[in-house]
């Protein structure tokens, strides 16, 4: 939740885990998507590591994206459990570049 709190993560997750998501979405009845998607966490005893998943969203700087994402996700970890964050590595999987308008009309006349 850390994560999708930075402007600029479109989502979180690798492309056939948010396929998943998406076929989830769409069920009617308990069907919504895994928050933990996305993430990995290896936990010990007074430490943690966190891998993570992101979708950008086109136009914005992934260098900034990452360190806005490492520090929120760090500091609110440390927050809520009192242990010490030793690195949080950030994929970026994909970007996301809108909607797109009508996929039937062809891109050039």
């Amino acid at each position: 939740m850390a994560a999708r709190q930075v402007s600029g993560v479109h989502e979180l997750g690798r492309g056939t885990a948010r396929a998943l998501g998406a076929l989830r979405d769409r069920i009617p009845v308990g069907g919504s998507a895994s928050p933990a998607q996305g993430v990995s966490v290896e936990v010990g005893e007074r430490q943690a590591a966190v891998d993570l998943d992101v979708v950008a969203e086109y136009g914005v700087s992934i260098v900034d994206l990452a360190q806005s994402i490492r520090s929120n996700v760090i500091d609110q970890i440390e927050g809520m459990t009192g242990l010490e964050v030793t690195e949080v590595n950030i994929s970026v999987d994909d970007v996301y570049m809108g909607e797109s308008s009508d996929d039937n009309e062809p891109r050039v006349q």
